[in-house]
């Protein structure tokens, strides 16, 4: 039985390097240092708990405890209250109270220090470096040094387009296998790739720019379209002095609400009642191989993907922006293993190395708060929220993992095979581990069945329309990055029944 323990990428090893070296072996546990002496300590307790009063007699005749008469803190009701409103994290910016939100100007949201720039010769490794430690999610591409205009962008989503590359699960068209075949090649040898090589592998968003002077109103309107981010240049140039993103902007309407009545009165209701968020929800069962839901999210262009177990109990997530720990040749077991044993090594390396919350909740339900569920947007940075039912009881009757996943993706038989994009036998051999319990992480007995999903660009483009602003369709917009994504790489077709996602009408 293959090795479940959580596999962590050693910190000295290189980013993307040796991505096709073989898999390490599992070393042996050290001996525990507290073994020895474990005799004497036992013999000494024995000595001392001859002497030690009973506990019984300890307690008897204490008086009550006050807690037993003490009041909660908190009515029920108060608690629902705070559920609903939750306070924003920081106090609204003095300088923008009294003002109409769209009237104040882009170039007041951004920063240039949080541009981050390579050039088009750059490997592909020092751009990944680049985009994980400056913990940013783009990293834009100029020509040269001296530049200050961007030509593209490297996101996660593109970086997670290049690992389907290396380990060869891409799909090219036939026109391109014969590129993508040297590339995957050059990739497995170490040899340096430009990032002028892959920048265009991925799901592209679209690239925009607007002037530091334009209005909010402009931002807000092209991303509730379905647009993630802008450029932004200095007036009149096409120097680039900042990068506006959805989250950012929804931090900075939620914290400043109160001077914005427009926007504010709309965060007591109820999901349910703004009629805002979406039923089709594009989601993979817990038991399938990541390979399978790294390879979703690029043809579907989506972000991330809801994790749920045989009973459509949503049970985590997964993000593009998890592909960083990915990146390394020590991490390559994970490639093989499930979902769900993915998600736990994130979990334990939030919790190890980053200090955050173990289990981020990333759902909601009908009844959340427009408040309640921006709060959590903006806490877990997430670009989604889940929306669920009440939790779905597992059946009495075990289910076999794998093969009748509850929600369907793209089957291996219908891909092709690994070895597509070489001559010599696959890279890697990746086949599927067992997996860890759907019921062993936290989460699963806490969320709800999923039923559907509400994201940034709903929000934004709920505030446009209360504005009277007239964004487009975000669904147009997903259609055709899902449109560009099948003319540039051969997959399954997702359009009949919709296999890969969950369509519930209610």
């Amino acid at each position: 039985m293959a090795d479940q323990r959580p596999v962590h990428p050693a910190n000295n090893a290189p980013v993307l390097q040796n991505l096709a070296s073989p898999i390490p072996t599992s070393k042996e546990r050290p001996t525990s240092p507290f073994a020895s002496g474990r005799s004497s300590h036992a013999s000494s307790s024995s000595f001392s708990s001859s002497h030690r009063q009973s506990v019984t007699d300890t307690l008897r005749g204490l008086p009550p405890s006050p807690r037993e008469r003490r009041q909660p803190s908190f009515s029920q009701a108060a608690v629902q209250e705070l559920l609903d409103n939750p306070p924003p994290a920081k106090p609204s910016d003095p300088a923008f109270a009294g003002r109409d939100w769209k009237e104040v100007e882009i170039g007041e949201l951004v920063d240039v220090n949080d541009v981050h720039f390579v050039e088009l010769d750059t490997g592909v490794e020092a751009t990944t470096s680049l985009l994980i430690d400056s913990g940013s999610p783009v990293v834009l591409i100029r020509e040269t040094a001296s530049e200050k205009r961007a030509l593209a962008t490297f996101d996660y989503s593109d970086l997670n387009a290049y690992l389907l590359l290396v380990v060869g699960i891409a799909h090219p068209d036939e026109s391109e296998i014969s590129s993508f075949n040297e590339l995957a090649k050059k990739a497995r040898e170490g040899n340096k790739i430009p990032i002028k090589d892959v920048k265009d592998l991925g799901n592209k968003e679209p690239f925009i720019a607007l002037p530091n002077t334009a209005r909010l109103t402009q931002a807000v309107e092209i991303f509730g379209s379905g647009v993630h981010r802008i450029i932004i240049v200095k007036e009149g140039t096409e120097e680039v002095t900042g990068i506006l993103n959805q989250l950012r902007l929804v931090k900075f309407l939620w914290e400043n609400g109160k001077s914005f009545p427009v926007i504010d009165h709309l965060y007591p209701q109820h999901l349910r009642d703004l009629n805002v968020g979406s039923h089709q929800v594009i989601a993979i069962n817990g038991d399938r191989p990541l390979t399978d839901a790294l390879e979703l999210m690029s043809n579907e262009g989506v972000t991330s993907l809801a994790v749920v177990d045989n009973q459509l109990n949503v049970i985590g997530n997964i993000s593009t922006a998890d592909v960083k720990h990915l990146t390394r040749s020590s991490s390559l077991p994970l490639l093989r293993s499930s979902c769900i044993h993915f998600i736990s090594v994130i979990l334990s390396d939030r919790g190890i190395n980053a200090g955050k919350d173990s289990f981020p909740v990333f759902h909601i339900n009908p009844f959340s708060t427009l408040a309640h569920t921006i709060a959590k947007l903006v806490a877990t940075s997430s670009h989604r929220m889940w929306v669920t039912s009440p939790p779905t009881p597992p059946s009495s009757v075990p289910s076999t993992p794998v093969s009748q996943p509850a929600v369907l993706v793209p089957p291996p038989s219908m891909s092709p095979p690994i070895s597509s994009l070489s001559s010599g036998p696959p890279p890697f051999n990746l086949t599927t581990s067992p997996s860890v319990s759907a019921s062993a992480l936290p989460g699963a007995a806490m969320s709800g069945r999923l039923t559907g999903v509400i994201s940034l660009t709903d929000i934004l483009n709920l505030f446009a329309r209360a504005s009277g602003l007239s964004p487009t369709d975000p669904n147009e917009t997903r259609e055709r990055r899902r449109r560009s994504s099948s003319s540039s790489l051969q997959r399954p077709s997702l359009d009949s029944g919709r296999s890969s996602s969950i369509d519930i009408r209610r």
